[in-house]
């Protein structure tokens, strides 16, 4: 559980205090274009865009775009789990993604666009082996599905220009997500 005395919904209202929420964090190559789906599904109390899984601590942007670090953009998931079930947030987070790509996300190539998920409990990690074993023997694909299921690190923040950019920019996120092909490729992936 977190803390919540002081989070923000994603509507920009304070969370009740002593609210139960829990946590999950996903990777899906860019985050500004992770945000909108897990902003939109009902009982996400939060989503904030930042950096997991590396060796430096308290990266920035351009040292993560610059690959050496070893971080994942992730998305931290707050979420009320008497509304929506990990699980359920399993399957926002696969058809969001391209879980082929072993080298980047759409337009976005290198390490630091992976696509993975971060367990942060048990729960989780069987939750998320689960639901990667039935993509894979569901035989949608004949490729493997290359997509890590990884234990939590460190996650940190990225820069505030970064947190709810689809909103605060909305033209050159539209243009920016176009351009990268992410709703084709995934309309491909997972059909409509």
């Amino acid at each position: 559980m977190v803390d919540t005395t002081t989070a923000q919904t994603t509507q920009g209202e304070m969370l009740p205090k002593n609210a139960e929420a829990s946590v999950a964090i996903f990777a899906g190559g860019c985050f500004w274009c992770m945000e909108p789906p897990f902003d939109k599904t009902p009982g996400v109390l939060a989503t904030i865009s930042g950096y997991t899984g590396g060796s430096l601590a308290n990266p920035t942007y351009g040292q993560v775009s610059d690959g050496g670090t070893g971080h994942y953009e992730a998305l931290q998931v707050t979420y009320d789990p008497a509304k929506v079930t990990y699980a359920q947030l399993l399957d926002v987070f696969w058809r969001n993604v391209d879980p082929l790509d072993a080298g980047g996300q759409f337009c976005d190539r290198g390490n630091q666009y992976r696509a993975a998920i971060f367990y942060a409990t048990d729960e989780q990690k069987v939750l998320a082996d689960s639901s990667k074993r039935a993509i894979e023997q569901s035989a949608r694909f004949r490729k493997p599905i290359v997509t890590p299921v990884v234990p939590a690190a460190v996650f940190y923040p990225a820069e505030d220009y970064h947190q709810n950019y689809y909103k605060k920019n909305p033209i050159r996120y539209r243009v920016y997500s176009w351009n990268c092909g992410r709703a084709r490729r995934l309309s491909k992936v997972w059909g409509s």
